[in-house]
């Protein structure tokens, strides 16, 4: 399978969600990058490619929406919320601009219903900026 042009990037404290999501993205021939903390992910050098993040909630080293709130005041992919609690933060999330609100476990079906064809468009940036 030909890999995309469109770089999604996860960020998640749980190594098995990690690994799990990483290699399902990468099996529908998504570029893929994974960080267990916020600042891994901070601190990366990002592609110049079109891209989202998939955000747990939950981290260790801070919130994800505070972390949102935070990205928000510069130029950042669109978020998809990734969450294993059934909690009322996904209205919260979107108002916030994210791009979606996922709950775990996410397998093949949901990802490519998701986010399958380029032309839903919504949780991908030109290259960084918002969609």
């Amino acid at each position: 399978m030909s890999q995309r042009e469109e770089m999604v990037f996860v960020v998640d404290d749980d190594a098995r969600v990690r690994e799990a999501l990483g290699e399902l993205l990468e099996s529908l021939g998504w570029r893929a990058e994974t960080f267990a903390v916020a600042a891994d992910y901070l601190a990366y050098a990002r592609p110049d490619l079109p891209a989202c993040l998939i955000l747990d909630v939950e981290l260790p080293d801070i919130n994800g929406l505070g972390f949102q709130k935070q990205l928000s005041v510069g130029v950042h992919p669109p978020i998809v919320f990734l969450t294993g609690h059934d909690i009322p933060l996904s209205a919260r999330a979107i108002q916030g601009e994210a791009a979606g609100f996922l709950r775990k476990p996410v397998g093949r079906a949901i990802w490519s219903r998701r986010f399958g064809r380029r032309s839903t468009g919504t949780a991908f940036s030109d290259r960084h900026g918002r969609s």
